[in-house]
C-alpha cells in the first residue's frame, strides 16, 4: 500500500488502547457517517472504558493529528493521517469474497476479444461493487504495441485504417488520401507495415515514420513511399487515453453530496478530464495499489473523496488505472482488495487476449 502520508509507524508510538479507540472511531464514522462519541466508542470497548476516559483519548489523538472536533460540542471525525494509518495498521483485513472474485473473473473471460467493451464494463463492474464511482483510464496509444495495421478502400479517396495493438485495443480512422488505391495495393502496404513495424510501440513507429520521411525520396522505394504517404495519417497522430467513469449517480444519494454546491462540483471534477487523466497517469509511476485521502490531492481535496487507484498492465507493455472514488469514509477494507484484485486480473486478460484457450481458472494453478 502506497500513500503520500502516515504510515504503520506512526502506529508504534500509539499504546494498544489508543489503536483501539482510533480504530473503533474511524469504524463507527465510515459506518455513520456522523461525528463519533466518545459514549458510542465506550459502547464498542472491548475493555469497558468510560466515556471519561475515551474522552480524554480522543482528545490526545486529535492532538496527535489523526482525528479533528468539527464543532465544540460535537464528537470526533478522522483526519487524512488518521485514514491512513487505520488503512495500514488498524482495519480489518477481509480480503476479496469468492462471489465477487467470480463476476470479476467471468466479466473479463467473456470480453477477451474486445479490449474496448472490456473496460467499459470494468468501470461499471468496479461501481457495482464499490457502490461508488467506477473509473478505468485507458493505456495511451502511443505506449501501446502494434499488432497489425489494414488499409481498406472506402469511397473515392477515403480508406479506413484499422489499428490493432497488443492487448485487443482497436483504433479506427478515416483518413483522406492524396489519390486512390487499388485494394491490392492497400493489402500490400498493410502487409509491409505489419510485417515491419509489428512489435514496435506506436511511438517507435511513429519516430521511424518520420525518420523515413525525412529522407530523400529517391531513397525511398516505392512500395515504402506509398506506406508513408498513408501512414502519415494514420499513425503520427494518437488519440489521447480514455477516461471510463460509471456510477457518479450512485454516490449522489450519499449525506455527503447532500449540499448541491459539492454535487456541482463533482459533476465538475468529471468534466475536466485532461485534469483527471494528468493525476491518474501520475500514479502510473507508482506500484501497488495507491490511496489519496482528502488533502493528498488536487482532486481529492476539494470535495474530502478519496481515490483507491492500481495500475494495470506491465513493465513491457502499455499501463492503464482502475480506480474507485467516492467519499472518504469508504469501506477501504472491502475497496482496497476489489481494486488490487481487478488490476491484477486486468494485467492477465490483456496480457492473454487474442492467445485463446485459456481462463483465469488454469491460470491461477
Amino acid at each position: 500500500m502506497t500513500h503520500p502520508t502516515a504510515s504503520a509507524d506512526d502506529a508504534r508510538v500509539l499504546s494498544p488502547r489508543d489503536r483501539e479507540i482510533l480504530r473503533d472511531t474511524i469504524s463507527a464514522f465510515i459506518l455513520r457517517g456522523e461525528p463519533v462519541s466518545s459514549r458510542l466508542v465506550a459502547k464498542m470497548s472491548r475493555e469497558s472504558l468510560s466515556s471519561a476516559t475515551i474522552r480524554n483519548v480522543m482528545a490526545d489523538l486529535e492532538d496527535s493529528g489523526f482525528l479533528t472536533q468539527p464543532h465544540t460540542s460535537a464528537g470526533r471525525v478522522p483526519t487524512t493521517a488518521g485514514y491512513h494509518l487505520y488503512i495500514d495498521a488498524l482495519m480489518p483485513s477481509l480480503g476479496l469474497d469468492s462471489d465477487e472474485q467470480r463476476r470479476i473473473d467471468e466479466l473479463l473471460e467473456d470480453e477477451t476479444d474486445d479490449a474496448e467493451a472490456m473496460m467499459v464494463s470494468a468501470s461499471q463492474l468496479l461501481s457495482d461493487l464499490s457502490h461508488q464511482i467506477g473509473i478505468v483510464l485507458t493505456p495511451n496509444v502511443g505506449e501501446t504495441r502494434l499488432q497489425a495495421i489494414n488499409f481498406v478502400q472506402l469511397t473515392g479517396a477515403k480508406v479506413l485504417c484499422v489499428l490493432v495493438s497488443t492487448g485487443g485495443f482497436v483504433d479506427h480512422k478515416v483518413i483522406e488520401t492524396p489519390r486512390d488505391h487499388s485494394r491490392e495495393e492497400l493489402i500490400r502496404i498493410s502487409n509491409y507495415l505489419t510485417d515491419n513495424f509489428a512489435g514496435q510501440t506506436m511511438r517507435e513507429v511513429r519516430d521511424r515514420l518520420l525518420e523515413a520521411m525525412s529522407e530523400e525520396r529517391a531513397k525511398v522505394d516505392r512500395l515504402l513511399a506509398n506506406a508513408i504517404e498513408l501512414a502519415e495519417s494514420a499513425l503520427i497522430d494518437h488519440p489521447e487515453p480514455e477516461l471510463l467513469v460509471q456510477g457518479t449517480a450512485t454516490v449522489l444519494d450519499l449525506p455527503e453530496l447532500a449540499d448541491l454546491e459539492r454535487v456541482r462540483r463533482l459533476l465538475d471534477t468529471f468534466s475536466d478530464h485532461a485534469n483527471l487523466v494528468q493525476l491518474l497517469n501520475r500514479l502510473i509511476e507508482g506500484s501497488g495499489v495507491r490511496v489519496l485521502i482528502g488533502g493528498d490531492s488536487e482532486l481529492t481535496s476539494d470535495l474530502d473523496f478519496s481515490l483507491v487507484a492500481k495500475t494495470y498492465g506491465g513493465d513491457d507493455r502499455a499501463r492503464g488505472t482502475v480506480a474507485i472514488f467516492g467519499p472518504s469514509r469508504m469501506q477501504y477494507h472491502k475497496v482496497i482488495p476489489l481494486v488490487d484484485y481487478f488490476g491484477e486480473r486486468l494485467s492477465l486478460a490483456l496480457e492473454k487476449a487474442f492467445t485463446g484457450g485459456w481462463s483465469f481458472e488454469e491460470a491461477s494453478r
